[in-house]
């Protein structure tokens, strides 16, 4: 387990506790694992703990660079879990705290949307990435942390930013138009009307399900308004248990939370541009939902 704070804490615990948050919003946005990132955290503190702080210029960065550092390892051992996983792998959703939601920046870079496109890239560019554009960190710590040549991170940040900026999201939506097009969803799957759901849902609308072979979900992408429409109507009506949905918000963005019979069954995170929905991230795992029950605090600094 990783410390807490008390009376007589040493300093190195202190500074670990005071930039635990930031250490673990590093190691989720290059894991997209919670459970994987809460490992992370456990091993930098053993790592660091070790450490003589005489030697420490800079605590803040000492404390990324072994995080980095322990995520690179685990990201490539996870990269081999993902191609023996049964379906469509997503990211673990997180209920996060409406602070993270109203901080753009952060929101847009721990989206469901976004974790996807930064699975596309290989994990020294995510590394790089995460850290220069989300974390805004220097070429020269970067450098360290990815054991590469500052002009090698250069090159390798270039790279991933143009692969990245040609598949994000687009430009945020206010919150309330976002929260017009949760309802204007959650309305028309209520009520099965299916001309209402097409009128929310964006031509070129993604759905992905999330089972990893615990629970049923549609083993590959599910593109196109109408067949998203036919799926997700046909597949309540099939159900013989009541379903419920309601808002809630994870990773920054509107989401549904979904309930069969009174037992917890998913999360349906969403992609929302202007007032249509353009992405369904359906996580129905049980082992993904462990960080949906109580908010987990993120930070960029």
């Amino acid at each position: 387990m990783t410390p807490e704070t008390t009376d007589t804490t040493d300093p190195a615990t202190e500074a670990f506790v005071a930039h635990r948050n930031l250490l673990f919003t590093v190691a989720y946005e290059m894991l997209g694992s919670a459970a994987d990132a809460e490992d992370v955290l456990q091993e930098t503190w053993l790592r660091w703990v070790a450490v003589d702080l005489a030697q420490v210029r800079e605590q803040r960065a000492y404390l990324v660079r072994i995080t980095t550092r322990q995520a690179l390892n685990r990201l490539r051992s996870l990269q081999r879990r993902k191609e023996a996983y049964v379906g469509q792998w997503l990211p673990e959703p997180l209920l996060t705290a409406p602070d993270v939601a109203e901080d753009v920046e952060l929101a847009e870079s721990v989206s469901m949307a976004m974790m996807l496109v930064l699975e596309t890239l290989s994990p020294t560019e995510r590394a790089v990435f995460v850290l220069r554009e989300v974390f805004d960190f220097g070429y020269e710590e970067i450098a360290a942390a990815v054991d590469k040549t500052p002009a090698a991170v250069r090159q390798i940040a270039h790279r991933a930013r143009k692969h990245v900026d040609a598949r994000r999201p687009r430009q945020s939506v206010p919150r309330s138009a976002a929260s017009a097009a949760v309802e204007s969803f959650l309305r028309a799957v209520e009520t099965g009307d299916p001309q209402s759901l097409l009128e929310v849902l964006a031509p070129d609308v993604v759905l992905i399900g999330d089972g990893g072979g615990l629970k049923q979900a549609a083993l590959r992408p599910i593109g196109g308004a109408e067949k998203v429409a036919r799926f997700l109507l046909g597949g309540i009506g099939k159900n013989k248990l009541p379903l419920t949905l309601a808002p809630t918000v994870v990773n920054g963005s509107p989401a549904l939370v979904a309930h069969l019979d009174g037992e917890l069954d998913g999360i349906m995170a969403m992609r929302i541009d202007g007032d249509r929905v353009t992405g369904l991230y359906y996580v129905r795992n049980p082992e993904k939902l462990t960080h949906v029950l109580a908010e987990t605090a993120l930070t960029l600094r």
